[in-house]
């Protein structure tokens, strides 16, 4: 055998009749008996000539909405309230909120994930010179806070007359005392002008070492407020997903498709809901498409994700009927049973990319629902076309979600459950119950579940999990050689970014194999 010149192998491989591994196109139809979950495939790896930190993990959430992290938190009771759909945010994706509660419960909290960080805060809470010391250190046992704006009127608007703060009253005895004789008043306060920008403020903030920056207009009526602790929270969450226009934390909320969930989406939208989720297991149906019409009719510039969908038929109606971005999965998220009880649904692997595929050729997003136990799958996820992944059972269990923990075992549990199951199906509320009517089943006498109830184990706090999926995100889209999500996108279609089948015994090499036991630390 003739050995070949080393420094020509580069060369070399131009006389080869092909690449190694397949193409996107030629991994599906390999699959000709059936179709690919996540497991049943790998990316093949390629040239790292950039350090991880270079990955850029921007993404379409819809085709407004841009997000610095493609991760989501799903709209299930036992996943997400307001303290994950915050810290998602924070931390650079977004949360759903679910609707298996009344509407105003779930208004409530909206507009506290809202109210957690602000730019220029337009409400604040304002009190008149007249107020009590008394008074003061009431408001806040209730509110949590004693820094207050004072004007004449005590509402916004009215002439700023002064501030008090938490040093003015707390050492303060005489709770009779008014707030005008210990507040601060106008004349010894920095302030900024009405149109001053966000940045501008800030800089004036740290100039000041003030806690707030009140801002007045041209009369030196107080309109609106900067607050050093969200400058704080702007340096601690540099990835934090933000409204463009008011600089708020973003929020999504799901919604069904009943009558009462257009009074239910008239106070989400009250309450400055950024993105709504119609949730429904089939999302081609005549509910959803009249939803979706109806949204787009009244509240035109509210972005709307419709689904879920497996099939481009699915995709097509309600593209045509305004989606902003489509949900995709039925059937594949680790406490569903759908497709086993209903016989209907699609392998989550091969539904991801007919729906991307298909929807992308019309600037829709997608999102790829369920299925996702790893990094790993979140890769492949985006590499088959989805711009974000929605994720239950990999965030269930952390310490941002609702529910107590419990002790079984020996290990500290947490329970979750599908919005299917029986469990979340028969929970009560003043409006339809959001899981029935979620699986178009309000009107049934015998509720058949298309989900389980279950626990999973402690997973500590969001604020640590979620970096260590970026950032692990990071790493292997480094490994496959590619610096963006659309980049990978791009690379998949073009057939740079290459496939490889994976069959049973290589799913289980792939794993951890061959030893006696061993202990399993994702993160420290």
């Amino acid at each position: 055998m003739t050995v070949l010149d080393a420094s020509k192998a580069t060369e070399y491989l131009k006389d080869y009749k092909s690449k190694d591994g397949l193409d996107i196109k030629s991994l599906i139809d390999s699959a000709n008996f059936g179709g690919l979950t996540y497991n049943d495939f790998l990316i093949l790896p390629r040239l790292i000539d950039f350090p991880a930190s270079n990955v850029n993990l921007e993404t379409k959430l819809t085709k407004k909405i841009s997000l610095k992290s493609p991760l989501l938190s799903a709209p299930m009771d036992t996943v997400t309230e307001e303290q994950m759909a915050i810290h998602m945010s924070l931390l650079g994706g977004i949360g759903i909120l679910h609707h298996n509660c009344t509407a105003d419960d779930q208004a409530e909290m909206v507009k506290k994930v809202k109210k957690y960080e602000n730019g220029f805060i337009n409400d604040p809470v304002v009190i008149a010179p007249e107020v009590t010391v008394g008074e003061v250190k009431k408001l806040k046992e209730v509110l949590g806070f004693t820094t207050f704006p004072v004007t004449e009127n005590g509402q916004v608007g009215g002439k700023l007359v002064g501030i008090i703060t938490s040093r003015d009253v707390q050492f303060h005895d005489d709770d009779k005392s008014t707030v005008k004789e210990v507040m601060t008043k106008a004349a010894d306060l920095i302030t900024g002008k009405k149109g001053i920008k966000l940045d501008e403020g800030n800089a004036l903030l740290r100039k000041s070492k003030k806690g707030k920056l009140p801002i007045v207009d041209e009369e030196g009526n107080f309109v609106s407020l900067i607050s050093l602790t969200d400058l704080q929270k702007n340096q601690s969450y540099p990835l934090a997903s933000k409204s463009y226009h008011s600089k708020q934390l973003l929020c999504g909320a799901s919604i069904g498709t009943l009558q009462a969930d257009r009074e239910r989406l008239a106070k989400l939208v009250d309450a400055g809901v950024d993105v709504v989720v119609i949730d429904s297991s089939n999302g081609s149906s005549l509910f959803q498409i009249e939803m979706l019409k109806y949204i787009k009719e009244t509240y035109p510039e509210l972005q709307v994700v419709a689904g879920n969908v497996v099939t481009r038929e699915q995709a097509a109606l309600l593209i045509e009927a305004g989606a902003d971005a489509l949900k995709i999965g039925m059937g594949s998220g680790s406490i569903c049973i759908t497709q086993e009880v209903m016989a209907c649904g699609r392998p989550q692997g091969t539904a991801v990319y007919a729906v991307s595929e298909f929807a992308n050729k019309f600037g829709i997003p997608t999102i790829a629902d369920g299925g996702i136990g790893n990094i790993g799958h979140i890769s492949k996820a985006l590499a088959l076309g989805a711009s974000c992944v929605m994720m239950g059972g990999l965030l269930a269990g952390t310490s941002e979600t609702p529910g107590e923990y419990f002790y079984r075992d020996g290990k500290r549990l947490k329970s979750y459950r599908g919005m299917g199951s029986i469990a979340a199906m028969q929970q009560t509320s003043s409006n339809a119950n959001a899981s029935t009517s979620r699986y178009f089943s309000e009107a049934d006498k015998v509720l058949v579940a298309q989900g389980v109830s279950g626990s999973v184990v402690d997973k500590g706090s969001i604020s640590k999990f979620i970096p260590y999926l970026y950032n692990g995100l990071q790493h292997s889209l480094q490994d496959i050689g590619i610096q963006s999500i659309g980049e990978l996108r791009e690379k998949v279609y073009e057939g740079e970014v290459r496939f490889e089948f994976r069959t049973a015994s290589a799913q289980l090499e792939g794993g951890v194999h061959g030893l006696h036991s061993y202990e399993k630390t994702l993160h420290n």
